[in-house]
């Protein structure tokens, strides 16, 4: 899906502007923490634990708040089941699900290219 930045003026009016919440939004989802969150959410409903594994790094602060963050702008959907002790599981929303179909391919580039990037490489 190709869009120009006059697509993206035209839809977006102001998003260049500070106080756009095109801001907000990148800044939750871009996040470290919260592109990595939505990536492992990408293969389907994970529970705390399991996203503490696979996202590696991430304290269990961090990934309450970042899940608590995703949540709230409809992206993740927390499930909480009555049991003892009590499950909970987090799935992509249809919305989280429409990002990253979209970021999915920017999430490649970056794995084929971070190497070269860090490394000050040059292109081949």
């Amino acid at each position: 899906m190709d869009v120009s930045l006059a697509e993206i003026r035209e839809r977006a009016p102001g998003a260049f502007e500070a106080a756009c919440p095109s801001r907000i939004v990148l800044d939750h989802v871009m996040s470290k923490w919260g592109v990595l969150v939505l990536l492992a959410l990408t293969d389907g409903t994970a529970r705390w634990a399991q996203l503490r594994r696979t996202v590696e790094g991430i304290s269990e602060k961090m990934l309450a708040s970042t899940l608590r963050t995703l949540e709230r702008d409809g992206l993740v959907l927390r499930v909480s089941y009555p049991e003892v002790p009590p499950r909970v599981e987090y799935s992509l929303t249809p919305r989280g699900e429409e990002l990253m179909a979209r970021m999915m391919p920017l999430m490649a580039w970056i794995g084929e290219h971070a190497d070269e990037i860090v490394t000050g490489a040059a292109p081949e």
